[in-house]
C-alpha cells in the first residue's frame, strides 16, 4: 500500500540498499507464511525489488553515500543506523517504520520525525483522500495476478485484518471513491 501511495505522487519514498535487501528478505519469508513456495515467494520478492528500483529510480540512496555517517546517531539498536544516515543524505524528513522504540526521536537530527505506516497511511489519506482512494484502487486491480481478484472493500478489509490500519480504512470507507 505504501508503493501504491508513492506511485499516486502521496510522497516520495526513499530507502538505502540495506532497506532494500531487508525488505526482499522480509518479503520472502511473508509470502512463504501465506503458503507461497520457497521458490516462487523468492523470485516475487526479486521482482518486487526490481520493480521498486525501476518505478522509483531516484529513490535509493547510495551506499557510499551515507556509510560515513552510520554509527554516529546512538541508536539503540546499531543495525539501523543505515536507515536514519540514509535519510539524512537523501533529505528525508520522516522515517516510516513499524520499529519506534528503535528510533527514538532524542536519537533523530533535528526536523526528523518517525511514523508509523498506520499512522503515516493516515495522514496521507486526509492530505488527499481521493489520491488515497485511487491507490487502494489500483491494488485492487492488480491483485489477481497472484490470487483471487480482489475489490477496492476487500483490499480496505486486508488493511484493517493484516496491519491494523483502522483510522485509514474508516476514512477510505466514507471517502471518495476513484
Amino acid at each position: 500500500m505504501l508503493l501504491s501511495f508513492a506511485a499516486e505522487g502521496l510522497y516520495r519514498p526513499l530507502w538505502s540498499t540495506t532497506v532494500l535487501e531487508e525488505l526482499q528478505d522480509a518479503e520472502t519469508q511473508k509470502l512463504i507464511r501465506r503458503g507461497t513456495s520457497p521458490d516462487a515467494a523468492d523470485l516475487r520478492a526479486v521482482t518486487l525489488i526490481a520493480n521498486m528500483r525501476h518505478a522509483c529510480d531516484d529513490s535509493e540512496v547510495p551506499e557510499a553515500s551515507y556509510q560515513a555517517l552510520e554509527g554516529t546517531f546512538g541508536l539503540p539498536d546499531a543495525d539501523d543506523e543505515h536507515v536514519v544516515a540514509a535519510a539524512v543524505v537523501g533529505g528525508a524528513g520522516l522515517i516510516v517504520t513499524e520499529n519506534l522504540k528503535d528510533f527514538p526521536a532524542a536519537s533523530l537530527p533535528y526536523g526528523m520525525a518517525v511514523s508509523h505506516p498506520n499512522e503515516f497511511l493516515f495522514d496521507a489519506v486526509q492530505i488527499d483522500a481521493l489520491g488515497a482512494a485511487r491507490a487502494v484502487g489500483r491494488v485492487a486491480a492488480r491483485s489477481g495476478r497472484f490470487g483471487p481478484q480482489m475489490t477496492f472493500d476487500d483490499v480496505l478489509d486486508a488493511l484493517q485484518r493484516r496491519y491494523g490500519a483502522d483510522d485509514c480504512v474508516r476514512m477510505l470507507q466514507i471517502g471518495p471513491r476513484p
